[in-house]
């Protein structure tokens, strides 16, 4: 059997679906690009903002109406979880539903599928909320050796979250905090770098929380020092999605004395101002400042992410301000801001003084040119260093790659003339540097630099 497997989303869906087709793969199944080829099409889908429902729904439409009569069309991740109705009554092509708690028995939903093929009318099945018994015992079976790409791998140490935040709807289709045995993560971890990966990316909805469902509220630490020790071979470990609050003074001092654990954090923080936070339902500002200033003592070299919100319910042009003004003191490396989506279910949906869309776009538009400004100060602030940078690909005798400052899929590149090879990690010296991205030349291995003149303009 073939099958076609698509992932929108995040990097936690992105492990999921490399879990599944490793099941699959198990089976005897080989894995096609090509839609009109597989016997069976499967879409991992986001569910997190409308956007990302609209998204999903469109593409399942699309592959629902190009579907042949012998395929079989799954929707699996957190709209399946978080809208399977939805979806039955807006695509009704589809034949099996699997949560984001169940995509462990994808074969299981497949083998289903196949063996009522004849029946009428069509049976469709769903497979949702929390799996028991051989599924659930299945779960780190799967983790065990999903495929590294490009020398780099996501690596999800939980799932669900117990963070309050009235904007979210994750907990609602993820549930609760279920953090992974300490002994599986570090397993999974060696087998991925026996597979190529020279950087571990630690994902999870809330990777500062991790072990605290287990009665161990500090558990990270621990966790990165064990995989950093085992996993032979690893040059990076990096860290996303840090709670404000749970950045513990052992965290900091194990990312500052570990060697393998690189000098960057992800820490979405969301807003500035006390009051906005109360009505986010977020830690208050001091907290964040805390943290920054703690990580950066102990790490002057600290590339610290975050992302940020404007137009929530109430947000006035003082708040709005408040948020500008943070920014430009903290200057950041880099920053994701998000216009305010109001989703069904969730109390942000229900507050009044919604922000008008055009305010919202305005607001999104100021804080982006600002930090767009920082952005470029900060990469001109990198121009003499020597980086090492994880090699992505070439284009026309280009190179380019992230150094630790640019986490995949979210930052910038570095570009640099050369063939080094694609996985490994290059010596590059950075020459030149724009809003996002920057320009080297490569240290090769007989100490000759590589330039070559790059249009990043």
């Amino acid at each position: 059997m073939r099958y076609y497997l698509l992932t929108l989303g995040c990097p936690k869906n992105t492990v999921d679906s490399e879990a599944m087709a490793m099941l699959l793969r198990r089976q005897g199944h080989e894995a096609t690009a090509d839609p009109q080829r597989a016997d069976v099409l499967i879409v991992n889908t986001c569910g997190f903002l409308q956007a990302s429902q609209d998204e999903s729904l469109a593409i399942l439409q699309e592959l629902g109406q190009r579907k042949r009569r012998q395929q079989l069309l799954i929707a699996a991740g957190c709209l399946a979880q978080r809208a399977a109705d939805t979806i039955l009554t807006h695509v009704p092509q589809v034949d099996g539903v699997l949560g984001t708690r169940r995509w462990m028995e994808i074969t299981t939903i497949i083998e289903r599928l196949r063996s009522s093929g004849a029946r009428r009318p069509r049976q469709r099945y769903q497979l949702l909320g929390d799996p028991e018994g051989p599924s659930a015992a299945a779960l780190e079976e799967a983790y065990e050796r999903p495929p590294a790409v490009a020398g780099s791998a996501y690596l999800k140490i939980s799932e669900g979250c117990n963070a309050p935040c009235a904007f979210c709807t994750i907990p609602s289709f993820k549930g609760r905090l279920r953090s992974r045995p300490l002994a599986a993560i570090v397993a999974e971890a060696k087998a991925l770098v026996a597979q190529g990966a020279r950087e571990l990316v630690v994902v999870a909805q809330d990777t500062t929380d991790y072990g605290r469902d287990r009665g161990e509220p500090d558990a990270l630490p621990q966790l990165l020092r064990v995989i950093a020790q085992e996993a032979e071979g690893l040059r990076w470990l990096r860290l996303m999605y840090a709670y404000p609050g749970h950045v513990s003074d052992a965290l900091i001092e194990t990312m500052a004395t570990c060697e393998r654990i690189i000098h960057y954090l992800d820490m979405p923080l969301q807003h500035a101002h006390p009051d906005t936070l109360r009505r986010m339902r977020r830690p208050a500002p001091a907290l964040a400042l805390d943290h920054i200033r703690k990580l950066r003592a102990a790490m002057p070299d600290i590339a610290l992410r975050t992302t940020f919100i404007v137009g929530y319910p109430g947000e006035t042009e003082a708040e709005f301000q408040t948020l500008l003004d943070f920014v430009a003191e903290m200057r950041f490396d880099r920053v994701g801001v998000f216009q305010f989506s109001a989703e069904p279910g969730t109390p942000a949906a229900g507050l009044p003084n919604q922000v008008p869309a055009e305010v919202k776009a305005e607001r999104w538009a100021r804080l982006m040119e600002l930090q767009q400004t920082i952005s470029r100060q900060r990469n001109q602030e990198q121009i003499g260093r020597l980086l090492d940078v994880l090699v992505e690909g070439h284009d026309r005798g280009i190179a380019y790659g992230r150094s630790y400052r640019d986490a995949p899929e979210v930052d910038g590149l570095v570009f640099f003339a050369g063939r080094a090879p694609i996985g490994e990690l290059a010596p590059v010296r950075i020459t030149g540097a724009i809003d996002y991205d920057l320009e080297g030349e490569w240290a090769t291995p007989s100490g000759n630099g590589a330039r070559a003149e790059i249009p990043l303009l």
